[in-house]
């Protein structure tokens, strides 16, 4: 999923690699006919620039990652509906669900099976779960942590900056911090890790941003798919995100097995006053 990645490392590309990154992802069907040197013209960029981004990308060099490239673009994904402009209601519905759809796709081709066993068992190991957010990110953290409660697992969610560095302060090799940002550019979020870290808790990140700041500071990254970049980041989706949490939430479910039946059923017991 080239496009996909693009978009995921784009923050942490220099300027002359964006010009390149920029111009794949608006005209993959042209790139892929290129010649490196005619593509280096075309984008404005150079040919060492085109070269140092392919090897960023996982690619042993240009002709291999043009013929992903050409793979990926054989395949188009339904186009996403940015503006409604004179389609009709039902059209921008179908256009929202094709992109969910097509985001929930990107998401289970970067998601790798290893790293999600990986922090299952992280989880289970841990005697406190927190999970670090801001912002539009915040939501999910805030049903992870409810999710992971659900289930019998000593978990929180913190939302505020200020909260966050105080609480992670204090943690211990035992804890682990899951932090969920979708760019993982976000200054007080990593911050927030990084002081988790160097108290000793295990980190966990939940982001699209390949190799980006908050990446750097975990101990296993969880990568989600992400959509071409839109006219602002406010229209950025994050179903991928809440896919993982789901995952997550699922597969400890079945590793507790018999272990989480008598909770979830005084669990039940307990809320029925709750209920009308």
């Amino acid at each position: 999923m080239i496009l996909s990645r693009i978009q995921g490392v784009f923050e942490s590309l220099s300027e002359s690699e964006k010009l390149a990154a920029r111009y794949i992802t608006e005209r993959p069907d042209d790139v892929i006919h290129y010649s490196i040197t005619e593509f280096a013209r075309f984008s404005g960029s150079s040919e060492a620039t085109i070269y140092r981004m392919c090897k960023k990308l996982g690619f042993n060099g240009y002709q291999q990652f043009k013929i992903a490239l050409a793979r990926e673009v054989s395949f188009p994904a339904e186009a996403v509906v940015q503006t409604p402009g004179k389609q009709t209601t039902g059209d921008v519905v179908r256009g929202i669900f094709a992109e969910n759809i097509n985001l929930i796709g990107r998401t289970k081709e970067v998601l790798e099976a290893e790293t999600i066993e990986e922090v299952i068992d992280m989880i289970l190991d841990a005697t406190f779960v927190l999970f670090f957010a801001v912002g539009r990110s915040a939501p999910i953290a805030v049903d992870g942590s409810l999710r992971f409660s659900l289930l019998g697992i000593p978990s929180a969610s913190y939302t505020d900056p200020h909260a966050q560095v105080m609480v992670a302060s204090g943690l211990k090799e035992t804890d682990l911090v899951i932090g969920v940002s979708h760019s993982g550019m976000i200054r007080d979020l990593v911050k927030s890790i990084e002081v988790a870290r160097d108290s000793g808790a295990k980190t966990v990140a939940i982001t699209a941003g390949i190799d980006s700041p908050m990446t750097k500071l975990a101990d296993a990254v969880l990568y989600c798919g992400t959509t071409t970049k839109g006219p602002s980041y406010l229209v950025t989706n994050r179903i991928g995100e809440l896919v993982i949490v789901d995952i997550l939430y699922k597969l400890l479910m079945l590793k507790t097995g018999s272990e989480i039946k008598p909770h979830f059923e005084n669990l039940s017991e307990v809320l029925k006053p709750k209920r009308f």
